[in-house]
């Protein structure tokens, strides 16, 4: 789907100006996305496999949910739509724990110039893993992985059987110390 979405400057400020995604991403314009990590009390981190049907990194293992953010709407707002969306669990936003503001700005050689600022969020995982839906096109499937698991993926990425990003590792290994301190709570 070509939503609209708002342009932020190089410092992730809104500009006061949206565009379709499309354009946004043939042109390289700055804008917002969300992410949001689930984990149990377990000690287990929730991955989301994307569609075959995405343009940018198809079939690869990575967030749990994650979408950019449609004109007019507040970060949290497009979290929590994203989270429904995408595996059908509805949650508050008092569920989201913020744990930062992320630049991905990278090029793919299909000609998407995605400089995106992940506002990226964690929160607890508390269904069953069966009662979640993916949605077509989007999400081919779901499971969770331990935290050594976790770890081990970021310890061999690129070598990992299309898990995670490889420019990312930084922001994987923050995301996984972030979920431990809070589980450890």
């Amino acid at each position: 789907m070509d939503e609209r979405i708002d342009i932020v400057d190089a410092k992730g400020i809104p500009t006061g100006q949206s565009e379709l995604k499309s354009v946004i991403h043939k042109k390289g314009l700055y804008h917002n996305t969300a992410h949001i990590w689930f984990y149990t009390t377990k000690g287990e981190i929730l991955l989301s496999q994307r569609s075959s049907k995405k343009v940018i990194c198809p079939l690869m293992w990575d967030v749990s949910v994650a979408g950019h953010i449609d004109a007019g709407e507040s970060i949290i707002q497009g979290a929590i739509r994203e989270i429904q969306e995408e595996i059908s669990l509805t949650i508050s936003e008092t569920d989201l724990k913020t744990i930062g503001v992320f630049e991905c700005f990278q090029s793919y050689d299909n000609g998407i110039n995605d400089n995106e600022f992940h506002n990226t969020f964690i929160a607890k995982f508390n269904a069953p893993l069966a009662e979640l839906t993916p949605q077509k096109g989007e999400v081919e499937a779901l499971k969770l992985v331990t935290f050594a698991e976790f770890q081990k993926l970021i310890d061999t990425l690129g070598n990992n059987g299309n898990h995670f990003v490889p420019s990312n590792k930084s922001y994987y290994k923050f995301v996984l110390k972030k979920i431990s301190e809070s589980v450890r709570l």
